[in-house]
C-alpha cells in the first residue's frame, strides 16, 4: 500500500516550471531515492511535498490530499522534512534543538524516552547535548537535523541532500544512521546528488532531469543501467 502518491505535481518559480507534472509513489516501509543533476527539481519536489512552496497536482499521504494543508499540520500527521542545509537553531543547545522536534507533542514521558533513543542512535549528540548547535561540525549538524526530525515521531521522513558539503567520513556516518532508521521500519524519501550512495541504500529509485522523471526502477537495476552509470556514476 502506498503511503505517498504523487500525480501531476507541478511547481513554478516566477514563470519557470521547475517541476513539470511528475508522478511517483512511496510504499510504507520503503526507502525511495530521487537522483539527478543539480537543478533537476529534486529539492523543489521535496519542498512541495512539505508545503514549503506552492504546487499544483495531487499529493496523497495516507490516502488524504495534503496540498491544501499548512506545513505545521503535516508535522502533526507524521511527515517530517530534514531540509537541505540542515536548518538547525544555531543559538540553541543540541538538547533544545531536539526538543523543538517534539513541539507538536504533549506526551512528556514519551518525549524523554524518544530523546534517549535519539542519543542511542546518535551518541555524538549525547556528548554535545549542552553545546550550542552553531558550534557543531557540518556532519554533527546533519545528525542533529535528522535527530530533531525523529523527535516528531514521523511515519514518513523526507531527506534533502543529507551528504551535501560533508567530509567523506561524515557522509559515511550519516548514511549509516539513515540505514539504521530505515531498518527500524521508517518510510524514507531521499533526495541525493550522490547517486551511488542513494541507490545503495534505497529499494527503488527515480531519475529526475529538468523537472521530469525520466527513469524509474529497482535501485540495483538503476545502479547497473549504462545511462545512469554514464550520467551519475562517472561512467564506471
Amino acid at each position: 500500500m502506498s503511503m505517498l502518491q504523487v500525480q501531476g505535481l507541478k511547481v513554478a518559480y516566477g514563470g519557470i516550471q521547475a517541476v513539470k507534472g511528475i508522478d511517483f509513489e512511496v510504499a510504507a516501509g520503503e526507502v525511495v531515492c530521487l537522483i539527478g543533476a543539480n537543478g533537476a527539481g529534486k529539492s523543489t519536489t521535496l519542498k512541495a511535498l512539505a508545503r514549503m512552496v506552492p504546487a499544483q497536482g495531487s499529493v496523497r499521504y495516507d490516502g488524504h490530499d495534503i496540498l491544501h494543508l499548512p506545513p505545521h499540520a503535516l508535522v502533526g500527521r507524521g511527515l517530517a522534512l530534514v531540509p537541505e542545509g540542515r536548518g538547525v537553531f544555531g543559538r540553541l543547545t543540541v538538547a533544545e534543538n531536539l526538543r523543538m522536534g517534539a513541539y507538536t507533542r504533549r506526551d512528556t514521558p514519551e518525549i524523554a524516552r524518544d530523546l534517549e533513543s535519539v542519543f542511542e542512535l546518535l551518541p555524538r549528540l549525547r556528548e554535545r547535548q549542552r553545546q550550542t548547535a552553531g558550534t557543531l561540525s557540518g556532519g554533527e549538524q546533519q545528525m542533529l537535523a535528522i535527530g530533531r526530525a525523529l523527535m516528531g515521531r514521523p511515519r514518513l521522513l523526507l531527506l534533502d541532500e543529507p551528504s551535501m558539503g560533508l567530509a567523506p567520513i561524515m557522509v559515511q556516518k550519516v548514511f549509516e544512521v539513515i540505514r539504521s532508521v530505515s531498518q527500524q521500519g521508517m518510510t524514507i524519501l531521499l533526495v541525493e546528488q550522490n547517486a551511488r550512495l542513494a541507490l545503495a541504500i534505497a529499494s527503488r529509485g527515480y531519475v529526475m532531469e529538468s523537472g521530469t522523471i525520466t527513469l524509474t526502477d529497482a535501485a540495483a537495476t538503476l545502479l547497473d543501467d549504462p545511462r545512469v552509470r554514464e550520467a551519475y556514476l562517472g561512467g564506471e
